[in-house]
C-alpha cells in the first residue's frame, strides 16, 4: 500500500529515496548488469530492478520477519500460472540474509507511478477492471489457498494477545478501541460471491500499459478463496490513500458493482486489524 502521514501514521511503502543496500543474493542474481531499488515496503521487503537483454524484478525479504512469505508467493503464482495476468517466476531461494523472488518483468508500471498520480482517474478505471478480471478468471473450487473471515481474525487475535493498538489504524477506526472493533467483526456480512481474492489488492499492485489499461497484478501472496468485498472494499480504500478522496465509486463502477456500505465497512475494520 502507498499512503501519506496525513492519512495514517503506519510505515510507508513506497519507492526508496535514499541509498539502498544490495543484498547479496540480488546481486548474484544480477551478475554483472545494473539493479535499480524500485520499492520498500513497511516491513523492510525489497523489489529490485534488474536490466540487461532479460529485464527481471528482484523481490527480496529479510530473513526472520514475520508477513513476510515470499514461499507462499511462489506456491500462489505457480497456482494461478497463465489463468490470469501475473508475473512469470523465474527463480526463488533463501539464504541466511533473506529469501527471493525473481519474476519476468512485465511491459507495464505501477498505478502509483507518476503518470497515473497524474492521471488517477485512468488509473482508477484499470484497477476496477484489473480485479473484476481476476475474480471472474480464477476457478474458486479448485484454489488451495483461502482468504477468509475466520482464517483473519485467528490472526488477528493473534496480534490482539501480543499488545495491539489502535495507533496504527486509518483514522476512521480510531475512535474505537481493539476490544469493541473485535465484538463487531464477530458477526461477518453474509457472503455476497466468494472469488479468488488478491488478497492486497491496494492500488500499487495493479499494473497498467501505455494505453491505460490493466496489464497485471503483483504481491499475491495473500492470495486466496473469500468474499469479493474483502477484495473490493480494501481497492477502493486505497484510491484516497494514493490519489485523493473522491474515486472510490470509480472503482465500483469499473468493478461493474453498487457500493454496499455494511461490507465495505466490514472489511475495512478487518483490514486495519490485519
Amino acid at each position: 500500500m502507498l499512503h501519506t502521514e496525513t492519512m495514517s501514521q503506519r510505515p510507508l511503502a513506497a519507492r526508496p529515496t535514499a541509498p539502498t543496500r544490495v543484498p547479496r543474493a540480488v546481486r548474484a542474481i544480477a551478475g554483472g548488469a545494473t539493479v535499480e531499488p524500485v520499492w520498500r515496503n513497511e516491513l523492510g521487503g525489497l523489489t529490485f530492478h534488474v536490466g540487461g537483454a532479460a529485464a527481471r524484478f528482484v523481490k527480496w525479504s529479510p530473513a526472520g520477519v514475520p508477513g513476510l512469505d515470499l514461499a507462499a508467493e511462489v506456491r500462489r503464482l505457480a497456482w494461478v500460472d497463465d489463468r490470469a495476468a501475473v508475473p512469470r517466476v523465474l527463480d526463488s531461494g533463501a539464504d541466511d540474509e533473506g529469501g527471493w523472488l525473481v519474476t519476468a518483468a512485465i511491459p507495464a508500471a505501477s498505478a502509483v507511478e507518476p503518470r497515473w498520480l497524474d492521471d488517477p482517474q485512468t488509473a482508477v478505471r484499470a484497477i476496477g477492471h484489473g480485479l473484476r478480471r481476476l475474480h471472474d478468471s480464477l476457478p474458486v473450487d479448485e484454489c488451495p489457498f483461502e482468504w477468509s473471515v475466520a482464517r483473519r481474525l485467528a490472526q488477528a487475535d493473534v496480534r490482539i494477545a501480543a499488545g495491539m493498538t489502535v495507533d496504527d489504524w486509518f483514522p476512521e477506526h480510531r475512535g474505537t478501541t481493539v476490544a469493541e472493533a473485535r465484538r463487531r467483526l464477530a458477526s461477518a456480512p453474509p457472503v455476497d460471491r466468494l472469488v479468488v481474492c488478491h488478497g492486497d489488492p491496494c492500488a500499487p499492485n495493479t499494473l497498467i500499459d501505455d494505453d491505460g489499461r490493466f496489464a497485471a497484478h503483483v504481491d499475491l501472496g495473500s492470495l486466496g478463496v473469500a468474499d469479493r468485498w474483502a477484495d473490493i472494499a480494501v481497492a477502493a480504500w486505497s484510491t484516497e490513500w494514493n490519489y485523493g478522496p473522491g474515486l472510490a465509486p470509480l472503482l465500483y463502477e469499473s468493478y461493474g458493482i453498487d457500493a454496499d456500505e455494511e461490507r465495505i465497512e466490514y472489511y475495512r475494520l478487518l483490514w486495519d486489524l490485519g
